[in-house]
């Protein structure tokens, strides 16, 4: 049984997609770039970008009944890989050292609304 995942906590999917979709006690949240979602406008920056982008993935999360915690795998798409090491603590800075993720980190040529990074992340229920 799939269950959607939505809250205004998070940017509204641009397309025709979900934030999230719940199956079988995994969350499969779709890739979030860094829309402020009180104002629905892109924040600047690879350090406020990021943020924002972790806090999308949070409110997502949340709204599922999970944490960081939850999270056993991420995909992290960079425009640049100069952004790796910034990227990189300040994601860090929202995780649990005793439970990261699986991950994978690359740099392709173009995202939406030309941002700098997207996040996506898959998640179990404990």
């Amino acid at each position: 049984m799939k269950k959607t995942i939505n809250t205004v906590n998070a940017p509204a999917a641009i397309g025709p997609y979900s934030q999230a979709n719940l199956a079988n006690g995994v969350l499969y949240i779709s890739g979030q770039i860094p829309v402020d979602p009180a104002t629905g406008k892109l924040v600047e920056g690879i350090e406020k970008e990021t943020h924002q982008v972790m806090k999308n993935l949070e409110a997502i999360l949340t709204e599922a009944g999970m944490t960081f915690k939850n999270v056993v795998k991420a995909s992290i798409f960079l425009k640049s890989m100069d952004d790796f090491a910034v990227m990189n603590d300040i994601y860090a800075s929202y995780l649990d050292a005793e439970s990261y993720p699986a991950r994978e980190t690359v740099q392709v040529s173009c995202l939406p609304k030309n941002v700098d990074i997207e996040i996506s992340m898959i998640a179990h229920q404990d």
